[in-house]
């Protein structure tokens, strides 16, 4: 599955109006609730909030008070154009005082949608799991072989060492026989 590898921001000029387009990587609609909070308290004086995400099948875009159709739907189409995922897009536009009407209004929102993600790197994204696996000592070297290219948070060495480390399912199944604790489901950046 395709995603973003980083947040970023695109800016633009058209007939006057300041389109502002922000990109972030999103896994729920908290996240998708908090960046739009976050926006609106950045850019406090903005005509319009304009939106599109995509979460697995959690698909959604608000015009905000544009002419219907205008704007969601022209960045959720640059979204699943792409075929993004884990992906949220807003617009923040600054009226300029013209009057774009609809077919170059709904082309604005798109230019900026496409541009931030252009501007992005297109990343693969792979299941993945949040797991603390705890070994004996004797087991240190063959854990740290099969670790090799994961993620390691962190590590406590007391009477057993424990590890929470982010590992693909393939992973997962060469550490069948020790004690592993599941954290949670996440997706993880294929290299």
């Amino acid at each position: 599955m395709l995603s973003i590898k980083d947040n970023d921001k695109y800016e633009e000029i058209i007939k006057y109006s300041k389109f502002i387009s922000f990109i972030f990587r999103v896994y729920s609609k908290n996240e998708v609730n908090d960046y739009i909070d976050k926006i609106k308290k950045e850019y406090p004086n903005a005509t319009h909030y304009c939106y599109g995400y995509v979460i697995d099948n959690d698909i959604k875009s608000s015009d905000d008070g544009e002419p219907s159709r205008t704007a969601g739907a022209p960045i959720l189409n640059q979204i699943t154009g792409n075929n993004l995922n884990y992906t949220l897009i807003i617009v923040v536009r600054y009226f300029g005082g013209v009057k774009l009407g609809v077919g170059p209004l709904t082309r604005a929102y798109g230019k900026v949608a496409r541009e931030v993600i252009r501007d992005n790197n297109i990343i693969t994204l792979v299941k993945g799991y949040d797991i603390m696996i705890t070994f004996g000592y004797s087991d240190i070297k063959d854990i740290d072989y099969i670790l090799r290219d994961s993620h390691i948070i962190s590590k406590v060495f007391e009477d057993n060492i424990i590890y929470n480390v982010l590992v693909t399912s393939d992973i997962l199944d060469k550490l069948g026989n020790y004690n592993i604790k599941i954290n949670k489901d996440i997706y993880i950046e294929k290299e």
